[in-house]
């Protein structure tokens, strides 16, 4: 099997979890004889300081001849969010990537590391064993929809729109049905329909669309009420759909559970097999260029690319299993190291990666 493959470094630690991801993805290609091409994407601060915008059309072009994206994070400080280098790099890069591929299902699994269980912030008992999936609308909603602003009574009002299509919904939640299927076949649909037009919608087209999927249950709960349950009882859920705005605030929430974003790799999807992958977390500007960065959010792109891009869950489960072996011996980057840890075993981005490898290379 050949692969075709665009990269998109990302700023600040982007590259330095990137470069640990792409040798990952070379050891597995090597163990399981797949031969692969990447393709070098620019876009985000660097692709501004060469043509003036984030996401150049050529950009688009070449990265519309791969079969998947691996994408680090984008953007720079905090303190420099007005500088034109990385004002607006959501609505210049990262929202147009997910509209121009038409990804418009964001699939985020949080499950707890046995050997990290220790680090999250709740107890034992209640993390112990959670795997939840959050399946995401990414490609409509009040993130795309008509942005107003007027002046009412001498004084400025400003509107974000949500709206959403019946297809639009409809879409989303057949991939979540089918995500289901394949894990403990249960569907939670999380909304406002209590107050939201858009959330009566979307559960007339759940409900519609529930009675094409027996075999998986499904239940609903408002989004207030979700947030607090993922932190009660988080072992309820099995599969969460939801909208845009409300699935990027509940799956930021669910990376909490297992004690660390940098963990935690995420699918962007569409109709076919091309997806794109990335971390769910920023581009850590204070840490840059010191070795320190946790590149398992990286590293975990591949795995979710080899099984939903390539269908090979075989090699995916492979360097599932190989970043579980690393973890279980105690080895750690400075992130997720706690008392009790053998400080012996804290690596660096660049050891950790080569450690993965190694298991890789064993297994």
């Amino acid at each position: 099997m050949h692969m075709r493959i665009g990269i998109l470094e990302g700023d600040y630690i982007g590259p330095e979890i990137m470069a640990e991801a792409v040798k990952v993805l070379k050891a597995v290609a090597r163990k399981c004889n797949f031969d692969i091409e990447l393709v070098e994407l620019e876009a985000s601060g660097k692709a501004w300081e060469k043509y003036g915008k984030h996401l150049p059309e050529q950009t688009l072009e070449l990265a519309a001849t791969c079969q998947a994206l691996l994408k680090g994070p984008f953007g720079g400080p905090t303190e420099e969010i007005n500088h034109p280098k990385w004002a607006g790099i959501e609505r210049g890069a990262i929202l147009p990537l997910r509209k121009h591929f038409n990804l418009y299902a964001n699939l985020r699994e949080s499950k707890a590391f046995k050997s990290l269980i220790h680090l999250s912030p709740l107890k034992q008992e209640v993390i112990e064993g959670v795997n939840v999936l959050i399946v995401r609308e990414l490609t409509s909603g009040i993130y795309f929809g008509e942005q107003i602003t007027r002046e009412v009574d001498g004084e400025r009002e400003w509107a974000d729109v949500e709206a959403y299509r019946e297809s639009e919904i409809r879409r989303i939640v057949i991939t979540a049905f089918k995500c289901a299927q394949q894990r403990n076949k249960k569907l939670t649909l999380v909304a406002k329909s209590n107050i939201l037009k858009s959330s009566l919608l979307w559960r007339e087209v759940f409900n519609e669309i529930a009675k094409e999927y027996p075999d998986v249950s499904t239940d609903y709960q408002h989004v207030d009420n979700a947030a607090m349950q993922l932190v009660l009882n988080p072992k309820q859920f099995d599969v969460i759909v939801t909208n845009n705005m409300f699935g990027d605030i509940l799956s930021d929430e669910a990376a909490v559970l297992p004690g660390s974003i940098g963990l935690l790799p995420s699918a962007s999807l569409g109709e076919s097999q091309f997806g794109m992958y990335e971390p769910i977390h920023g581009s850590a500007p204070n840490i840059a260029g010191q070795n320190m960065a946790n590149p398992l959010s990286m590293i975990l792109c591949i795995p979710l690319m080899l099984y939903y891009t390539f269908n090979l869950p075989d090699a995916a489960a492979l360097v599932d299993d190989a970043v579980d072996a690393v973890l279980t011996a105690g080895y750690r980057t400075k992130d997720v190291f706690s008392k009790g840890d053998d400080p012996a075993k804290v690596l660096g981005t660049v050891q950790f990666g080569d450690m993965v490898v190694a298991q890789i290379e064993k297994g």
